[in-house]
């Protein structure tokens, strides 16, 4: 198969445990954009977190950002696709949080919010590689459109949390795991499978001629909407059960080798 156009994912795929790109695998993608093959990101990340890895890497494409919820320019910032969650889920979200002691945050205009101060938006700042603002009047957030929202708890916590939000909302948000201790809430149509089909259309590749490679939960469906579905040798094993190949890890060169085996031979 001549494939024309790869999707990667970020945290344990493209980036290494130490949130690095190795220099085999910046070389590979370039090569792949010389040949003429689209290659772009997709990450449940903020714009503005992965906005920066893109430039790096010399790609000049729309990035897959919020697991979905926007799809946006790397140059000219231009939206393209962007998809919001209603006020009406996210005040179910936020009681939750309140009722359960749950740090929650919001994003909004590729803003980061929170109610507190903690370690856990701390933490999630640094890895993220973005500010954060604490919202006094956090409730008053929640009368706008978000473009997600995201519980840091507890994996088994978090567990219990989506089949309640899932018994909730139904078909109304898209409930996902990016990492055991996230739970993010988005629109229905905000996964990178719908994001994945968008820009198919959009650069007129038909998917049965892209590449998604991936780790998480959250990865799912971009994998089976492709048409070669890749997990990362470090990919969850519910992931490695839906590929249609699995890699070698994300320390171990793990896109390199896709890109070798599939788009440079």
């Amino acid at each position: 198969m001549n494939y024309k156009m790869v999707m990667i994912d970020l945290d344990d795929t493209l980036l290494t445990d130490e949130l690095t790109i190795t220099p085999e695998t910046r070389e590979a993608i370039q090569k792949a954009v010389q040949k003429g093959v689209i290659v772009t990101l997709a990450t449940g990340r903020m714009y503005a977190s992965a906005r920066p890895i893109a430039a790096r890497l010399g790609i000049n494409v729309p990035i897959i950002t919020y697991q979905g919820a926007l799809v946006k320019g790397l140059l000219d910032r231009k939206t393209l696709y962007e998809k919001k969650v209603a006020p009406s889920i996210a005040r179910v979200v936020y009681d939750i949080a309140v009722d359960q002691g749950l740090h929650l945050q919001i994003y909004q205009n590729d803003t980061l919010y929170v109610q507190e101060d903690n370690e856990k938006v701390r933490q999630y700042s640094h890895v993220a590689g973005v500010p954060y603002n604490v919202e006094k009047d956090f409730p008053s957030l929640l009368e706008n459109p978000s473009t997600k929202l995201l519980y840091f708890e507890d994996p088994v916590k978090l567990d219990e949390i989506k089949i309640e939000l899932v018994r909730r909302f139904g078909d109304k948000a898209y409930i996902t795991k990016s990492k055991p201790y996230f739970l993010e809430i988005l629109h229905p149509d905000a996964s990178k499978g719908q994001a994945m089909r968008f820009l198919s259309d959009y650069f007129d590749v038909p998917l049965s001629r892209t590449i998604a490679i991936g780790d998480s939960y959250n990865d799912l469906d971009m994998l089976e909407t492709a048409g070669l579905g890749v997990a990362m040798g470090n990919a969850v094993d519910s992931l490695k059960e839906k590929a249609d190949y699995i890699s070698a890890t994300n320390n171990e060169n793990g896109v390199k080798q896709v890109l070798d085996e599939f788009v440079l031979s």
